[in-house]
């Protein structure tokens, strides 16, 4: 596109700087719509920092690659052309949405004054409106259905992330309301998950975080919505009529699921899940009220020992599996 290609040229310029690109993220790659400077190239997901960017869905600056406890040892960091310093800011196609970055990369440390991180603020915007105006262009490959579903994925269990919650949630209340039906909401959290991840290492620790959104879905149905909230947290959203016994009954099979010893990289680790369950519209008929009610419950199953669920409007002890 060579509006987005004038963009790049215009911010190195102004920067003074290695490289601008434009980068857009999907499933499983980063592309570059446009760039100038030191050549880029398209990358596996995990290995771009713009992935990072949208993931935040906020700027993400290192100021030297070489001193990043991970970055350091990518391939352009290390070699070619020797990558030192990156900012970029996300590329919002909806408020909350981010399909990609603008960013800056430089082979020398840098830091970036606050005026100039809003300068990078307004040049992702720019970039973000050109790409409206021209998404059907074949250069981007995508359509806005495309880059939406992307941006609601998270990259490393392929679950919807947080960002899509509140699409979901608004959605599935609207129906259920005016249905006169209900809506269920079940929030997990892994537990010792941390102690996990500083024993054996985020390798392993990822492992599990893919191993464990696995066992979520085998006890799910097509229509249910997995998500991973953050860290080692999941929650799932029941797009139908649900009733206590229902969520009940799939409470009590992720918990036996998650009693099964993870077998990762020849090792075998254990751990459980504690879960908080809140059905609208009588534990909340807006997405705020039904996030912080689910989260109560959530916080109350740790609270009573962890490895079992509670129900938001049952908090006794006397109530708690």
């Amino acid at each position: 596109m060579p509006e987005l290609k004038a963009l790049s040229f215009l911010v190195r310029e102004i920067f003074d700087i290695a490289t601008c690109s434009v980068s857009i993220i999907d499933e499983d790659w980063q592309r570059i719509a446009a760039s100038s400077g030191l050549p880029t190239s398209d990358c596996a997901r995990d290995e771009s920092i713009c992935t990072r960017v949208v993931y935040k869905n906020a700027p993400f600056i290192v100021e030297d690659l070489r001193k990043h406890p991970e970055l350091s040892k990518m391939p352009y960091v290390t070699g070619e052309p020797g990558y030192r310093f990156y900012a970029g800011a996300p590329l919002q196609l909806d408020p909350g949405i981010s399909i990609g970055a603008l960013c800056v990369i430089d082979t020398k440390p840098r830091r970036l004054e606050k005026s100039q991180l809003e300068q990078l603020r307004h040049f992702a915007t720019v970039a973000t409106g050109l790409i409206k105006l021209h998404r059907a262009n074949v250069m981007l490959q995508y359509d806005e259905a495309a880059l939406k579903l992307a941006a609601m994925t998270d990259p490393l269990t392929g679950l919807y992330n947080r960002g899509a919650l509140r699409d979901l949630i608004d959605r599935a209340l609207d129906t259920a309301i005016s249905s006169g039906g209900t809506l269920g909401a079940i929030y997990i959290d892994m537990d010792k998950f941390k102690s996990v991840n500083d024993t054996h290492g985020h390798i392993v620790g990822d492992m599990m975080l893919k191993e464990a959104s696995d066992r979520i879905r085998s006890v799910l149905r097509a229509s249910d919505y997995p998500l991973r909230m953050g860290g080692d947290e999941f929650a799932v959203l029941f797009n139908a009529p649900m009733t206590r016994e229902a969520l009940e009954s799939v409470a009590v099979r992720l918990l036996d699921v998650f009693r099964k010893p993870f077998e990762l990289n020849g090792l075998q680790l254990q751990t459980h899940a504690s879960i908080g369950i809140a059905l609208a519209p009588q534990d909340g008929n807006t997405w705020e009220e039904l996030e912080r009610n689910v989260d109560k419950a959530l916080y109350a199953a740790k609270a009573a020992g962890r490895d079992r669920f509670v129900f938001f409007d049952t908090l006794g002890p006397n109530k708690i599996h």
